[in-house]
């Protein structure tokens, strides 16, 4: 038999889990819920109890499975140690360490972001592309990095935080974060809908963003799709924040590729558009060839990353 694979994405309020061959084919996936009461003390016994059971449905034996990968919300250095995770209730721990003591197996653990990134370059829209940023634009602005294919996590895990580039002096209101002006304040999709707002508080002109009755960034594209002015200039400020901070980060380290997904993506190519024009007027000319696609595994990137986290571990050990 094939050796199998477990893939784990641990979010807040659920559990992503997949099963995949070695060759990276989805057999199954599922979903538990996250039990974060007791300083999340239930959900690695949890996740374990849920692969028994999967295993015993599908008669998979303990030397049948490789490994199991787990991303989670938080900072994870290249030795699997969280350092913690504020949505879990975790501190600092080694969770290969506390995973083998509710099921004998391997245990490698990454960031969900960068496991994400991994996930969309091993089987979406990186295309097996050595060095690739994954940016995430949903409620925040999350990213991943790939460097000769592997994720750059840095030395304490918070590699690839794209979100948190300082990209604006004169920002008043605060990011999650504590700082002001980040990348994910103008880029996310709550971003845009503040952008919006702004825009809409400043101007008196008509626009159809001003009968949303609720501001989001579909409704600001769909405005932009049906030729807006105020939509599409607020397309334009969006693109040219984003497109400065890519262009920033190319400089660093000339990626191949930019794969965007998330929320925001679900805007399609026209996004691309606006930030490519951005980036190629800020970049470095040595990275100006950089392509940009769109992510297209969706919400199960994270389970194919954590899958990869198995294989590149297991091959690397």
């Amino acid at each position: 038999m094939d050796k199998r694979v477990f893939g784990v994405d641990i979010g807040g309020t659920t559990v992503k889990m997949g099963l995949f061959t070695s060759e990276g084919d989805l057999l199954d996936k599922w979903e538990i819920p996250t039990r974060t009461e007791n300083n999340g003390s239930n959900i690695l016994p949890d996740i374990a109890q849920s692969i028994k059971k999967k295993m015993e449905e599908k008669n998979i034996q303990m030397s049948d499975v490789t490994g199991v990968g787990v991303s989670v919300p938080g900072p994870v250095d290249d030795k699997g140690i969280v350092h913690k995770c504020v949505n879990l209730g975790w501190g600092a721990f080694d969770i290969d360490e506390e995973m083998r003591k509710y099921i004998d197996l391997p245990v490698f653990a990454g960031n969900d972001a960068n496991a994400a990134a991994l996930g969309e370059v091993w089987k979406g829209g990186g295309g097996g592309k050595e060095n690739v940023v994954v940016v995430t634009l949903g409620t925040g602005v999350g990213g991943g990095i790939i460097v000769n294919g592997r994720i750059l996590s840095g030395s304490h895990g918070a590699g690839g935080e794209i979100g948190h580039l300082h990209m604006n002096d004169n920002e008043t209101e605060k990011c999650g974060c504590g700082n002001y002006g980040c990348l994910e304040q103008y880029a996310s999709a709550t971003g845009i809908a503040r952008l919006a707002n702004r825009k809409l508080a400043s101007c008196s002109r008509p626009s159809v963003l001003r009968d949303a009755k609720s501001m989001n960034a579909k409704v600001v594209f769909d405005a932009v799709k049906a030729g807006d002015e105020v939509a599409c200039e607020v397309a334009e400020e969006f693109g040219e924040i984003l497109g400065k901070g890519l262009a920033n980060i190319a400089d660093v380290i000339n990626p191949e590729l930019y794969v965007i997904g998330g929320g925001v993506s679900k805007a399609g190519q026209i996004v691309i558009d606006y930030v490519k024009k951005y980036f190629v007027k800020y970049v470095f000319h040595g990275s100006r060839g950089t392509e940009f696609t769109l992510a297209t595994l969706g919400n199960d990137a994270g389970i194919y990353g954590s899958a990869k986290l198995v294989l590149d571990g297991v091959k690397q050990s």
